[in-house]
């Protein structure tokens, strides 16, 4: 028994030391046949990766490719959703459609409906933005590592299609490696490993650790591809070499240079109008399209003699359009390419610091995340600094008894926008809304209102003195006047009625009838007041107003005989 303790241990602990493999023949039978041994891998990128993308790409060089990254479960309700990102062609293969999910049903369901379309079905593992922890998916899901392993295991065994994951690295090695191999047996046939953990994104990126890339290769028994520091295409060979994956992976290398995989270096302009082509054979939404463009004239864009262009291209919603501002950009710099005028940027200058002049591809560098962070500090410390002088400027005014400084353009923007001037001394502000003009109580007033007020008070006005406000719908005195005639008619009838029924004081069937139909009358008398305003007293009986309750603080002659009492009734004067 001991010895079998031990050997359980001596196991565990080999395992824990990445000394056993694991791994299955399927993802090398799906990388060697469908993927075609492929080494030269474009990522899903959102917005980014659609079908005029990929084929711009596989001309250059690219030899397996995404699709952007999809929701499963809009995927698994949505046709048309289904339809226009499925969308491909012949030429467009091999290929690798990529999901987001958290829940193991949903998943399946949508391997299911892409299987037929796509070589494999990817598990997005590594997408470290907010969108992604909203929605509990992509690195989100690393702390629930039971839940991905789940959702791997069943779409492998219940779907046809092979299931392959793209993940980062956690800060903890042997918990990457643990958790590489974990996928594996749970049945991912294709690795790809982003060497950067999930808070390295946006200006904090830094450098990817190829390290660690190389020793999951090491782990597993699948093929297994890289992703991270992939700029140039020295940087592809160096990773190959280095790790000794099956293929490497480009996001950003690949938006900024799509001939990252061939060496060849482009003119920025050729290679928009050349996309542009793709994309109105192959459409795609606009912003796809503007978004791609302004990437690859990234470069030409951010100097200051094209700023023009850069705010046309903003503007630009249809192909046409920007290929009109990639031509005015081939127009401009032309002459720069073919030695007619020498190219001598500024010192200080972006474009002086460039590896390749701006019109040739090339890869966007961010700059080093201490460099980043020391902006962020100096931005911080101007910030005080200038929060301090205004208090200073202030104290000073108020000590010199002048009170509040005097309104002026500057003054009247926020300090938000003032730091902005600082930056930007000819930056311009859109004029803000002017503001609503105020009632007696602070509300602001009816824009229709015949008396300048809200419609609160404008009810108790015209209540008060028996008055109509068309704008506010609000009838007090057409209401008061119709009923005062009708009352006034009422009581003629009545008189009337009176003296008919002493005249024919002996036909009983005649005086029952007149009582009946005064009754009536009485009931609608009733009905009318309760529509008509404040209370009114009539006939002995008072009325109260439901819908309307007005305070009528004293009493107030209305015309056509109606009086106001100080008890806030209404009463008929005949």
């Amino acid at each position: 028994m001991v010895v079998v303790s031990l050997s359980k241990k001596y196991l565990q602990e080999e395992i824990n030391s990445n000394l056993i493999m694991v791994g299955s023949g399927r993802g090398w039978e799906l990388w060697r046949g469908p993927l075609k041994s492929a080494r030269f891998v474009v990522a899903p990128m959102v917005d980014a990766s659609e079908l005029a993308w990929r084929m711009l790409s596989r001309k250059y060089g690219a030899e397996l490719c995404y699709t952007p990254m999809l929701h499963s479960s809009v995927f698994v309700k949505d046709a048309r959703y289904r339809r226009d990102n499925l969308a491909s062609c012949q030429e467009d293969r091999p290929l690798i459609v990529q999901f987001c999910a958290n829940d193991p049903e949903v998943f399946v369901e949508a391997c299911r409906l892409a299987a037929p379309y796509c070589d494999a079905i990817d598990l997005n593992l590594g997408c470290p933005q907010a969108i992604a922890r909203k929605g509990r998916y992509g690195a989100f899901l690393m702390e629930d590592t039971e839940l991905i392993f789940e959702m791997i295991r069943r779409a492998s065994q219940e779907t046809d299609i092979p299931i392959t994951a793209k993940i980062r690295i956690f800060d903890d090695q042997k918990k990457t490696l643990s958790y590489a191999r974990r996928l594996v047996a749970a049945g991912a046939s294709i690795l790809t490993v982003h060497g950067r953990t999930r808070d390295q994104k946006g200006p904090l990126t830094g450098l990817a650790d190829w390290g660690i890339i190389k020793q999951v290769k090491q782990s597993v028994n699948v093929p297994v591809f890289a992703n991270g520091n992939i700029q140039y295409l020295s940087d592809v060979e160096q990773c190959l070499t280095e790790t000794g994956v099956e293929g490497i992976m480009t996001a950003e290398g690949n938006l900024s240079n799509p001939a990252i995989f061939t060496g060849k270096q482009v003119m920025v302009w050729d290679m928009a109008l050349e996309y542009l082509e793709l994309a109105e054979k192959y459409p795609c939404p606009t912003s796809y399209s503007r978004g791609h463009v302004f990437k690859l004239l990234h470069h030409c864009l951010t100097m200051p003699v094209n700023f023009d262009l850069r705010h046309r291209l903003s503007k630009c919603s249809t192909i046409e359009e920007m290929s009109m501002v990639a031509k005015d950009i081939k127009d401009r710099m032309l002459p720069y390419t073919t030695g007619n005028s020498p190219w001598e940027p500024k010192i200080d200058s972006p474009e002086a610091n460039l590896p390749f002049p701006p019109w040739v591809c090339q890869p966007y560098v961010r700059i080093p995340p201490e460099q980043h962070l020391a902006k962020i500090q100096e931005r911080q410390r101007q910030a005080l600094e200038l929060k301090q002088q205004q208090q200073e400027e202030e104290d000073a005014e108020n000590s010199n008894g002048e009170g509040k400084r005097a309104s002026s353009e500057e003054s009247n923007i926020s300090k938000k926008k003032q730091k902005k001037l600082q930056k930007n001394p000819k930056k311009t502000f859109e004029v803000p809304n002017s503001r609503y003009e105020k009632c007696i109580c602070k509300n602001p007033k009816g824009g229709k209102c015949s008396y300048g007020l809200c419609r609160a008070c404008c009810r108790v006005h015209c209540y008060t003195q028996g008055l109509d406000c068309p704008g506010h719908y609000i009838l007090v005195k057409t209401k008061r006047e119709k009923a005062a005639i009708y009352y006034g008619s009422l009581q003629q009838d009545d008189d009337n009625k009176s003296t008919a029924g002493q005249q024919n004081c002996n036909d009983n069937n005649s005086s029952n009838g007149s009582t009946d139909q005064t009754n009536q009358n009485m009931m609608n008398d009733k009905n009318l007041i309760e529509n008509a305003g404040p209370q009114i007293n009539t006939d002995g009986v008072t009325y109260t107003d439901k819908e309307n309750n007005i305070d009528l603080n004293k009493e107030k002659n209305i015309n056509s005989g109606l009086t106001v009492t100080e008890n806030n009734v209404i009463e008929k004067t005949l």
